[in-house]
């Protein structure tokens, strides 16, 4: 799938998705709200940030008060990947008290969800400072949300790996048990797929060798839960013959423990799985 066919892909996904959490929601059949309409006005709403982090998903939280009521006017303060600090505002909202109301935990749960994994993949950046390393998503992601996570993952300053089984091939310990070995494998996607990117996931040495006696049939090789000994080793034997991956268990504590020179990437799926959503509270101004 080329760029812009899997851009227009994506934007086709997140109107499904907005329509398919509103519909979840059953926004627009709000018992509350809609038993309150005599007193329905137009009024400000405004989100505030109630700690720091790293904004992102603006897009799709304009997006969902806007399909439920698209005369709803937003102004944006602060942008994605912009960082804020509690008790700053991040979007002011114009427009039917009813039509606020109803669409706001929808849209909160995308602006809060997506802020988070932004403000998580800052911080991996930051632990790798200014090593020469690429810090890489996962295809972890909730299921529906991977298109928005990983512009999330992006706003943190995070790289987005493959994003579907169809952008290249992956080669992992299940599809070389299934061809009997990694070069039987390699081969058979040369033969079915030439014009594909390559990755291997290796265990071990061993398999790290066989790996580099594809070269340059391969592109890149991803060390699966390498002790930073061997990551060492397998630097030395690829002596710069190919981009070099680090998988595995990492976190925070022990990501720069694995960046060893001679990494070209670090992948993360604690970034799209172990998030904390950022705490964002939407209030309706008072009218004097």
């Amino acid at each position: 799938m080329d760029r812009q066919k899997n851009q227009t892909f994506a934007e086709d996904l997140i109107r499904q998705i907005i329509e398919l959490a509103l519909v979840e929601d059953r926004a627009r059949d709000d018992v509350t709200t809609n038993s309150l309409l005599d007193y329905d006005r137009e009024v400000t709403a405004r989100v505030t940030a109630k700690e720091d982090g790293i904004i992102s998903g603006i897009q799709v939280f304009s997006a969902a008060f806007q399909t439920l009521d698209p005369g709803i006017k937003i102004k944006v303060f602060k942008e994605d990947g912009v960082p804020v600090k509690k008790g700053d505002i991040v979007l002011e909202l114009i427009g039917m008290e009813s039509s606020i109301l109803k669409a706001e935990r929808t849209a909160l749960n995308f602006l809060q969800r997506l802020s988070g994994i932004a403000t998580l993949t800052r911080r991996y950046v930051e632990k790798l400072g200014a090593l020469n390393i690429t810090l890489l998503d996962t295809r972890k992601t909730t299921p529906g949300m991977r298109y928005l996570e990983k512009k999330a993952v992006q706003h943190g300053g995070g790289t987005n790996h493959r994003m579907n089984l169809a952008d290249m091939a992956m080669v992992k310990d299940n599809h070389i048990k299934m061809a009997g070995s990694i070069s039987h494998a390699v081969k058979k996607i040369r033969e079915k797929y030439p014009d594909k990117k390559i990755e291997v996931e290796v265990k071990n040495l061993e398999e790290l060798e066989e790996t580099l006696s594809l070269l340059p049939g391969v592109h890149m090789i991803m060390l699966d839960n390498f002790s930073p000994g061997l990551i060492n080793e397998a630097v030395k034997r690829n002596n710069q013959q190919v981009k070099l991956e680090i998988s595995g268990n990492v976190n925070l504590d022990n990501i720069a423990a694995k960046a060893v020179e001679g990494i070209d990437y670090i992948s993360v799926g604690a970034l799209t799985h172990s998030f904390k959503s950022l705490d964002l509270s939407l209030n309706i101004e008072e009218l004097k």
